[in-house]
């Protein structure tokens, strides 16, 4: 069986998304679609929209027929990080390719910028040193440093968000000497951070869609954008008042933190550092929102999404002992949870089950192991916000369910 890979967060999913899924398949002639899925928290700081569990369902819906989960310490965290997790799951899951959007829409030019950046690296790393001194935020500093090195003009422009995931992938398959070809399909229409619904158009960015069910407005603004299982989805939960999660939910839980622990022990939480905790502390007594608390928090050194990701990983209580537990000497996820298939993807799984390096499961073990813990701890935390009886049953849930299975009508 042909397989393709897909690295996914699907927050929610929405046409553009549809459109790279059957577009990846196409292109490769794969019998079957394999998704890495980020779970509850995402690589850009934020909560999943919706739950883990839902958004499988979606992906399967949507043509996906094997979807597995990227483990919490890869899916929040940096471009590198985040990239080597995802493409070298697929890789040990022996997907022959694997497709990305991207700006640049041609994988010759990405290719061509791995060299270019290895071939410059001196150079780009004394750029970025010299950037980060004058007080600008990483990603600045190295699409500055990439500048000053005169790149050609074809290559990915690297201000573009899933153009840098693009020379991320490309660069952790050859890192990994991962067997698995990269590919791109251009992305159509919205921009990644594009927060309007475009008229007269059927795709519309993430950003945009959240922005509308995030004011809890007439959730059938978007029925134009998202496939036709996605909208009746957003329909029920609505109807029940099950609105999106965001990160205003959480804002009482992470102030409670800010406010009683102390800045050693916060000093202590991955991502903490040069004394952002204490930023943190002081911002956090004095803003009552979530909003309020990142214009205040944010500087020109650090990014909103890296500020975002450093939230998290307090809400998670995520240490930096605890990362480089998981990363270890090989930086490689080796277990990996099966969020749901089909009926192809389940034949693909008994094809693959037993010469794959990963350890795969259906249910999280009793005894877990350091990546496990965490999984389950930003499970327990994305549920927090839930009333008591839903919390405890949501918990629960986590080691009751079976993945998604869904059956295809004939």
């Amino acid at each position: 069986m042909k397989s393709v890979g897909l690295i996914v967060e699907y927050n929610p999913l929405h046409n553009g998304h549809a459109y790279h899924l059957q577009a990846s398949k196409k292109a490769s002639g794969a019998d079957v679609a394999i998704c890495v899925m980020s779970g509850y928290f995402l690589q850009r700081g934020e909560p999943a929209s919706f739950s883990r569990r839902t958004r499988t369902e979606m992906a399967l819906a949507a043509g996906a027929d094997l979807v597995v989960e990227l483990p919490y310490a890869y899916s929040t965290q940096h471009a590198h990080w985040f990239a080597r997790g995802a493409v070298s799951i697929l890789d040990d899951l022996f997907a022959d390719e694997f497709y990305f959007g991207s700006e640049a829409g041609s994988i010759q030019n990405f290719h061509e910028l791995d060299a270019f950046m290895q071939n410059h690296h001196s150079p780009l790393q004394k750029n970025v040193r010299d950037h980060l001194a004058s007080g600008v935020s990483f990603p600045a500093a190295q699409a500055k440093a990439f500048h000053d090195v005169d790149p050609p003009e074809h290559l990915p422009d690297l201000s573009k968000p899933n153009n840098i995931l693009g020379y991320h992938y490309v660069k952790a398959a050859r890192q990994l000497g991962a067997t698995i070809n990269a590919n791109t399909i251009p992305r159509i229409h919205a921009q990644y951070h594009d927060e309007v619904l475009p008229e007269g158009q059927s795709i519309a960015s993430a950003t945009a869609i959240r922005k509308i069910l995030s004011k809890h407005a007439d959730v059938s603004l978007i029925r134009p954008y998202v496939p036709p299982m996605v909208y009746e989805k957003m329909e029920q939960f609505y109807e029940k008042g099950q609105p999106m999660h965001t990160w205003n939910d959480y804002y009482q839980f992470l102030q409670l933190l800010l406010s009683t622990r102390s800045s050693d022990a916060l000093a202590q939480i991955y991502e903490a550092e040069e004394g952002l905790e204490n930023r943190f502390i002081k911002t956090a007594l004095k803003q009552p929102t979530f909003q309020n608390f990142m214009n205040t928090a944010k500087t020109k050194r650090y990014t909103w999404t890296r500020l975002q990701r450093l939230a998290v990983h307090m809400l998670t209580g995520t240490t930096k002992t605890d990362i480089d537990k998981v990363f270890g000497s090989e930086a490689r996820p080796r277990d990996i949870r099966i969020l749901g298939f089909n009926e192809p993807g389940r034949k693909y799984l008994n094809a693959v089950k037993n010469r794959t390096p990963l350890s795969l499961y259906n249910r999280p073990p009793k005894r877990k192991n350091t990546q496990q813990t965490l999984d389950e701890r930003a499970a327990r935390a994305y549920f927090a916000i839930l009333s008591g009886t839903k919390r405890v049953e949501k918990w629960q849930d986590e080691y009751a369910q079976p993945p998604v299975y869904l059956e295809k009508e004939d």
